[in-house]
């Protein structure tokens, strides 16, 4: 256990500190209290005005007592990112001397590292003076400096033909699988206990799809002349839909949306046993260029253990079906660090991907998640993924081995909390398959707006009328759907006014 007291003018920086510890200390439960009996104590004390020290005691597990400490100085200033770096570079080193690990991330805790990278191209620095600042500010490994820097510079040439400040992307959440899997915290619910109200589902991404479009020909609103760029449907596993649903989504879509402009439409058909000739059939026929097929795993025992129905031979059969009705840019989902799995079962799931070579992998390191039967089944699943989380560096390397044999490269990268073995998630392509709307919605290039249950539109307002690059930081607005699916639809006049209100006062 960790147990953290903060003091003096430190307890702003809470929620900072409590995801580093917790990166060194996985699995470890967090309480922000004075009196607790703890592996780990964390305290922030002040020494003088302005000086303070990060102090680590660690306990014995048996009897609580004082085993060592490490102490750790650092001064407060008026510039709140400057304390933050300050206060995590204390409690790294002391962690680090404590627990003999090193965090390939460094101090780095935040979701999107390659916006660090991409201010600094903006600001003109080149890779020297950027590794320069990275390692002495966020004590980042050269390898995750690599990685970042190589996904940086690739977005900037990507999107240097893309007018994308002037564009937008939609994302439309269809919010019902075949059955939800251990690790996922998504918006999801049986498909079978919803088969009655799927058209009313439906009906309601209309009224949103309707609201939207008008306000992209309604003069003087921040939408108005934009053009739509990327669309993404994803779930939950809209192929999850029967035939004659998925067939009146995709009808829906082309009567509410302007789709003349848009450059990328891709369906996560994850799921392979949501699949079928005929719904294949339906995709190709509007125009659908980019599919998922995730298998996250090519072990039977961990389909079945992580709550998935279908087979490794269902997977195969799916991806060739997929083929051979003409789909040529095929996505595969990997998750590392999956419980009950090590080296050989991650080995044997990458034979079986290179096997299908599939046109983009995304390889991800478990996350586990506040909302998933994962973390809220904690006692049965705690120590088979602590385990795996040891292994996970070497998992992702090999992954990336993999994603690298095929002929891909890493084009975006985003990380969570609670991930196994502090690592991230990658995106691979090849280069000429790289996914805009994923570069777009994770670095927050631009307005994307979300309908369905439980999705969220973010609109990136400009500070200029630069590019991103211009190292001019965009602020960005959220407005956030309903999660619940029943709320959802009994709401939807109510949300779709709020809705129009958000759209009406970006600016």
């Amino acid at each position: 256990m960790i147990e953290i007291l903060l003091k003096d003018g430190t307890q702003s920086y809470e929620q900072d500190i409590r995801e580093l510890a917790m990166a060194f200390c996985p699995g470890e439960p967090f309480v922000y209290e004075e009196k607790t009996e703890a592996r780990l104590s964390v305290r922030a004390r002040r020494v003088e005005d302005g000086d303070f020290t990060i102090l680590v005691i660690e306990k014995d597990a048996d009897t609580g007592g004082e085993k060592r400490r490490f102490e750790a100085g650092f001064k407060l200033t008026e510039d709140r990112r400057d304390n933050k770096s300050a206060i995590k570079k204390a409690l790294y080193e002391a962690l680090k001397e404590l627990t003999g690990r090193e965090l390939p991330w460094g101090t780095l805790t935040g979701i999107r590292p390659v916006k660090l990278i991409e201010r600094q191209i903006a600001e003109g620095k080149d890779d020297r003076e950027i590794g320069e600042h990275m390692k002495s500010v966020y004590l980042i490994s050269d390898e995750k400096l690599n990685l970042i820097t190589d996904i940086a510079r690739r977005q900037e040439r990507v999107l240097s033909g893309l007018d994308y400040k002037n564009g937008w992307s939609l994302y439309i959440g269809i919010a019902f699988c075949p059955t939800t899997c251990l690790y996922c915290s998504f918006t999801s619910y049986p498909i079978e206990k919803w088969r009655g109200r799927l058209k009313e589902y439906l009906d309601c991404i209309r009224k949103e799809l309707r609201l939207i479009s008008r306000c992209t020909r309604e003069e003087g609103n921040p939408l108005f002349g934009r053009r739509l760029q990327t669309v993404y449907v994803g779930g939950g596993t809209p192929t999850s839909l029967p035939e004659e649903y998925l067939r009146e989504l995709m009808e829906i879509i082309y009567e509410e949306t302007d789709m003349s402009s848009v450059a990328e439409f891709t369906v996560e058909a994850g799921r392979p046993d949501s699949l079928s000739p005929e719904k294949l059939d339906i995709l190709r026929e509007f125009n659908v260029g980019r599919i998922s097929i995730n298998p996250q795993t090519m072990n039977q025992k961990t389909l079945e253990l992580i709550g998935r129905r279908h087979s490794v031979e269902d997977v195969k059969r799916a991806f060739h079906m997929a083929r051979k009705k003409g789909f040529d840019n095929i996505n595969m989902d990997l998750i590392m660090g999956l419980p009950g799995e090590d080296i050989s079962d991650v080995r044997h799931t990458l034979k079986e991907i290179e096997e299908l070579s599939p046109d983009s992998l995304t390889v991800h390191a478990l996350a586990i998640k506040r909302a998933a039967r994962l973390n809220t089944e904690r006692d049965n699943w705690v120590n088979v993924a602590r385990a795996a989380g040891e292994e996970a560096s070497l998992m992702t390397e090999l992954g990336r081995q993999c994603a690298l044999g095929m002929g891909m490269v890493p084009y975006y990268l985003y990380r969570q909390k609670n991930m196994a073995g502090n690592q991230e998630n990658v995106g691979y392509a090849g280069e000429d398959k790289v996914n805009l709307y994923n570069i777009l919605m994770m670095e927050e290039l631009h307005t994307v707006i979300g309908v369905g249950a439980g999705s969220s539109s973010k609109a990136v307002i400009e500070n200029d009328d630069k590019a991103v690059f211009s190292g001019n930081e965009n602020r960005v607005e959220r407005f956030e759907n309903m999660k619940n699916v029943s709320e959802y639809m009994s709401r939807i006049d109510e949300l779709l006014d709020k809705k129009e209100s958000f759209l009406r006062a970006l600016s």
